[in-house]
């Protein structure tokens, strides 16, 4: 389980996250929506550790990674907590962010074998399996520069998923993609959730939010405006600031 409870975090006077609670259980897709400014980006990127908030507090199931303390300011974990909480995630981004001199299979080998420390023939099984899954075999040797977008998206995602993590997160994964090689990546990303993977997606990819999340989380100013089940809140929303937004797609 994630759990962020109370979560508020700016930038200088702009207050981006507001009070955010937010919890995703095992097995659960998660999709976040909303306007461009709302705070879903931060959102992940505080729960990822790339950013620290101001004041709330993080949990990996049992693991205390961030708390408010007595100063009502944020207080995280040592070192070595902060080092085993990161091995529970994974994080795909929207510009893949591969290393341009690896092969496809060393990008998706070197952080098993250099942080985790796992035997080498092992993670490279591993690889090959997640290359074949992820409909790339063939380019094993290629550099990031050989490949489409679509299909570095797909290394990107096996990067993660060979980490063996608990929960993956997606920011905007296909934001960068024409809409051919956006298909491929949610052909995935959909494949990923039949087979109970748990995922917190910030996508724009309003029909596919509905088909493959378990829930939806509308982000606005901030907040978190409305939360429920996919398919109540695209086809039937609550709130009226919901209601507005949905009407562009």
């Amino acid at each position: 389980m994630v759990r962020l409870a109370h979560v508020k975090k700016s930038f200088g006077k702009n207050e981006v996250l507001k009070d955010i609670s937010l919890d995703v259980m095992p097995g659960e897709v998660v999709a976040v929506i909303g306007p461009s400014g709302g705070g879903k980006s931060t959102l992940l990127r505080c729960a990822t550790l790339l950013e620290t908030f101001d004041s709330g507090g993080l949990l990996y199931d049992d693991m205390t990674v961030a708390r408010t303390g007595a100063n009502g300011k944020a207080e995280y974990a040592k070192a070595d907590v902060l080092r085993r909480a990161k091995m529970k995630f994974g994080l795909v981004f929207q510009n893949y962010n591969l290393f341009p001199h690896y092969t496809v299979l060393k990008n998706i080998m070197d952080a098993p074998i250099c942080v985790q420390k796992r035997d080498k023939a092992e993670v490279e099984k591993q690889a090959r399996e997640l290359i074949a899954k992820m409909g790339l075999e063939g380019n094993e040797d290629k550099v990031p520069c050989q490949l489409s977008g679509g299909q570095q998206q797909r290394v990107s995602i096996a990067r993660a998923l060979c980490m063996n993590p608990d929960v993956v997160f997606f920011d905007e994964p296909t934001s960068a993609l024409d809409p051919e090689l956006t298909a491929e990546v949610l052909k995935v990303i959909k494949q990923l959730a039949t087979e109970r993977m748990t995922m917190v997606i910030v996508t724009h990819e309003m029909q596919f939010a509905r088909d493959v999340a378990d829930r939806i989380v509308f982000m606005d100013g901030g907040v978190i405006v409305e939360e429920g089940p996919a398919e109540q809140v695209v086809n039937n929303p609550q709130h009226q600031r919901t209601k507005e937004f949905l009407a562009r797609y």
